[in-house]
């Protein structure tokens, strides 16, 4: 099966914070955490359009300066998912500039906050100096089991988060692929059928939950020529496409590792593909961890284990250990592939 979400870290293990995670097939690509993410380039960057920031400490949100340069004279907007204080802080930084001369770019910035109930929003757009337009009013926020929230719902993913403490309020997220749909190229070919731009058609139709009787025409373009085609979905399902369980990825940063947060933690990371937890300290300086509101290599290695995930990718390494990050991987290795 081919996945289809790639994901990887922007930085080293020691850099700041970040997930980039290309959509596979598509030019969308999601971005969780704005640290310092020069790496990217331009292009990546881009294609970043929906941004889930888990809090606005600078090491995670620095990198919002970078992605504003980039995307600025550009038709495209930027969306923006974060705790509660994001929209003042994406404020701050708007108005950290002086904006006389993009009274003609189509930039459009969304910002949406989650607190404890609801969920508010704002819009900034360069055409007026990027100043703040609040939505009207805050809409409940869409609670799913246990302590998890919706923060992004698609037609082929979810995006979930949960608050940790880490003396402020610090979203931890989730990224579930709703199902899978794997196109099988050896029957379509031994019908005729070219592989193309169609069949992503027909993935957003199955993941929009279309009935098979559900009828559309499809441009095909054979080697020579192009054709057009109407199918019905329900048979182009049963004779090429195989649905199987959806990809799910896990983002967890800056967390204090308490029986709270241990249980919102393996909640939300529950069977992931991927979990990437943060890992800043090894066991001997649980204290200080503990002080400082982050985990440990151990902690991040037992709550994958609880959480039943199929690989553990740890990160945002504390400088102290610079030369041992090794130490760190092992330890968070032991604890979740070990007895």
């Amino acid at each position: 099966m081919n996945p289809s979400f790639s994901g990887h870290l922007v930085n080293d293990v020691f850099g700041d914070p970040g997930l980039f995670v290309e959509v596979r097939w598509s030019k969308r690509a999601l971005l969780f955490d704005l640290g310092h993410n020069d790496a990217l380039g331009p292009t990546r960057l881009l294609r970043a359009g929906d941004i889930f920031i888990s809090h606005t400490h600078m090491d995670h949100f620095i990198g919002f300066d970078t992605l504003l340069r980039v995307a600025l004279g550009r038709g495209k907007t930027l969306r923006l998912y974060g705790p509660p204080g994001l929209i003042a802080n994406v404020q701050g930084k708007l108005h950290g500039y002086t904006w006389n001369l993009v009274d003609g770019y189509p930039l459009t910035i969304t910002v949406q906050e989650f607190h404890e109930q609801t969920n508010q929003g704002a819009t900034f757009l360069a055409t007026d100096g990027f100043q703040r337009h609040d939505v009207p009013a805050p809409s409940p926020l869409n609670r799913k089991s246990g302590h998890r929230f919706s923060v992004l719902e698609d037609p082929m993913f979810t995006v979930e988060a949960v608050t940790l403490n880490h003396r402020i309020p610090s979203l931890a997220y989730s990224l579930q692929e709703q199902f899978h749909v794997n196109v099988n190229k050896e029957r379509l070919h031994e019908a005729g059928l070219p592989v193309g731009y169609w069949l992503k058609e027909v993935k957003q139709y199955l993941w929009q939950g279309k009935p098979d009787d559900f009828r559309f025409h499809a441009t095909l373009y054979h080697e020579h020529h192009r054709e057009e085609r109407e199918f019905a979905l329900g048979e182009v399902r049963e004779r090429f496409i195989t649905i199987s369980r959806g990809q799910k990825l896990a983002y967890v940063v800056d967390a204090r590792y308490d029986e709270e947060n241990e249980a919102k933690i393996v909640e939300l990371a529950q069977g992931a593909d991927i979990f990437y937890c943060e890992a800043p300290y090894l066991d001997q300086d649980a204290d200080k961890a503990r002080d400082r509101h982050h985990l440990t290599a151990r902690q991040a290695g037992v709550m994958a284990k609880k959480a039943g995930v199929r690989e553990l990718a740890v990160f945002h390494f504390s400088p102290r250990y610079t030369g041992l990050g090794h130490r760190i991987e092992a330890e968070a290795q032991q604890a979740f592939r070990g007895s």
